[in-house]
């Protein structure tokens, strides 16, 4: 066993003792926007700070949570809502940014939802709209893979988890996000990059963690709230108090929907 796997596992035995849950079967990690979510899944059983958990750090962002939450959905099952998360920018590396999917796998979860505030460069995606992750480009350079590991990754965020949640609603468009390093905003340059190979969403997380969950077998569903057009799309300077107005303006909305997804997996 690896030192990121024995990480990865104590903090979920913590995570067991604390919340006297034996398994989790479903992970969320929140994005900026997306926090409001947790208080709508379900019965919160526990809230753990990230300081009492290996390998967790308190996050660096505004707009991101300290806490990881057990809550007992209306199934009766239990779901792990994920706020500490870390960013590849901060420097902690990329088994930082990947340990709360480990977390969640060593916690009993098969499930991952993984949420985000992202830039849009399909310009019929005005602020405050969710938009559901058909596949990713990670072009950080880096992987939370190391040696001989292949995995398969032709379908990385679940086709089932997509139709389940156009089901709830129809309204629900899709696109493929791509992951820069950031921490500065792409350029315009970069964004038509992106947009020249295949990407809609651009933003600073979700595919290394996305990488990390599929290698351990996890379902993913993947959603990215379009905070903000992206440089050269929009006319106007990028800033991260747009990004965090946006997710409070559209945090009601996209909290009951995500609630009512998470309810039906």
């Amino acid at each position: 066993m690896n030192s990121a796997v024995e990480l990865a596992t104590a903090a979920a035995e913590i995570i067991r003792e604390k919340s006297g849950v034996e398994q989790h079967e479903i992970a969320l990690v929140l994005g900026s926007g997306w926090a409001k979510a947790a208080d709508l899944v379900g019965q919160t059983v526990a809230t753990i700070s990230a300081a009492d958990l290996p390998g967790f750090h308190a996050p660096e962002v505004p707009g991101h949570v300290s806490t990881i939450r057990s809550i007992k959905l209306e199934s009766g099952k239990y779901a792990l809502a994920l706020g500490a998360r870390t960013h590849l920018y901060e420097g902690r590396g990329v088994a930082a940014v990947v340990h709360g999917v480990r977390t969640a796998a060593a916690a009993g979860a098969k499930t991952l939802v993984l949420t985000n505030g992202a830039g849009g460069i399909n310009s019929a995606w005005k602020p405050g709209t969710p938009v559901l992750i058909s596949d990713h480009i990670n072009l950080t350079g880096q992987t939370p893979l190391e040696g001989a590991h292949f995995v398969d990754m032709s379908e990385v965020y679940s086709k089932r988890l997509r139709e389940l949640a156009r089901e709830i609603d129809s309204n629900l468009d899709e696109g493929i996000y791509c992951q820069f390093r950031g921490p500065q905003y792409e350029t315009p340059a970069e964004v038509q990059m992106a947009k020249a190979i295949g990407g809609d969403i651009v933003g600073m997380s979700t595919a290394l963690e996305a990488i990390a969950a599929r290698s351990v077998g996890l379902e993913i569903l993947g959603l990215s709230l379009i905070t903000n057009l992206a440089a050269g799309i929009s006319t106007s300077p990028l800033s991260h108090d747009e990004v965090l107005q946006a997710g409070r303006d559209a945090e009601s909305r996209i909290s009951e929907l995500l609630s009512t997804i998470i309810n039906r997996i």
